[in-house]
């Protein structure tokens, strides 16, 4: 499997000021940044291909092990912030949803049994650092959920990363006060003039998300290689017009926007299924 045969693939990251993290995270992100420094290039291909070297091992264990950790840095008013990749943690989730949603039989090939057990004895000692450890890193697969579209506007920071004449990715980022402001907003407008919607429960889980994390944080929206795809996308604007027109009531405006969001994302989420 090439790096181009993969997935698009999305992140929304929460970069926190190192004295928000316990001793033992700083001692693996220490340790992360002076293995691989901070170039960001040379980190996201070495986390895609050994996310790779883990699925076709020959050892049938797909999951990282404890010494595996990437560690990205952002700089915002001169403060360099910190987001643990996480992976050990990350991995844990991702096989509880496995095990739950796919067939027994299926799941036991996909995880074996006695890598779930050493896996799962790293998730334990990893979660006795903190009583309540979280997870700075989200991820969906074949395009961008639509709730995290109203953590960003237009006119935030935004770098778009070219290379070889395609767009290798686009991140905006945030402030968490201005994010989380965005996301109270938007829960309190969906729940008053639309309180049916899918979005609405999303937005929720995504504000309690963000309310676990250091005040002084930022928050990134990184595209990956779906910006070649996309950009320039109006999504956060898109998003902020269909709910203001929510709130407003008009109905007419609401679909408008949806309809330009559904244009440019379903037949990218429909590749998913394509053959």
């Amino acid at each position: 499997m090439t790096l181009q045969g993969r997935p698009f693939a999305s992140q929304l990251r929460v970069y926190e000021p190192i004295e928000a993290f316990g001793s033992e995270e700083r001692a693996r992100m220490e340790h992360s940044i002076a293995e691989r420094g901070p170039g960001r290039r040379k980190l996201d291909q070495a986390e895609a291909e050994a996310a790779i070297g883990r699925i076709i091992s020959a050892t049938g264990d797909p999951f990282p092990d404890s010494g595996t950790e990437f560690t990205r840095t952002l700089t915002v008013d001169g403060r360099t912030l910190y987001c643990p990749s996480q992976l050990v943690l990350r991995a844990g989730l991702a096989a509880e949803s496995v095990l739950t949603t796919a067939p027994a039989s299926l799941a036991d090939v996909l995880l074996p049994e006695d890598a779930r057990s050493r896996h799962q004895e790293r998730v334990d000692r990893i979660a006795a650092e903190s009583a309540t450890p979280r997870v700075n890193t989200r991820e969906s697969l074949w395009g961008i959920p639509f709730s995290w579209f109203v953590l960003f506007h237009q006119q935030d920071p935004t770098e778009v990363v070219e290379d070889e004449g395609h767009i290798r990715t686009v991140r905006i980022t945030a402030t968490w006060s201005r994010a989380i402001g965005r996301a109270r907003f938007a829960v309190a407008n969906l729940a008053l003039a639309a309180p049916e919607m899918n979005m609405l429960d999303e937005l929720t889980t995504l504000t309690e998300w963000l309310e676990e994390f250091h005040p002084d944080s930022a928050i990134e929206l990184d595209y990956g290689s779906v910006a070649d795809r996309v950009h320039p996308d109006e999504s956060p604007l898109d998003v902020l017009l269909g709910i203001e027109c929510l709130a407003e009531g008009d109905l007419t405006g609401a679909a408008a926007a949806y309809r330009r969001l559904a244009s440019r994302w379903i037949p990218i989420r429909q590749l998913a299924r394509a053959s």
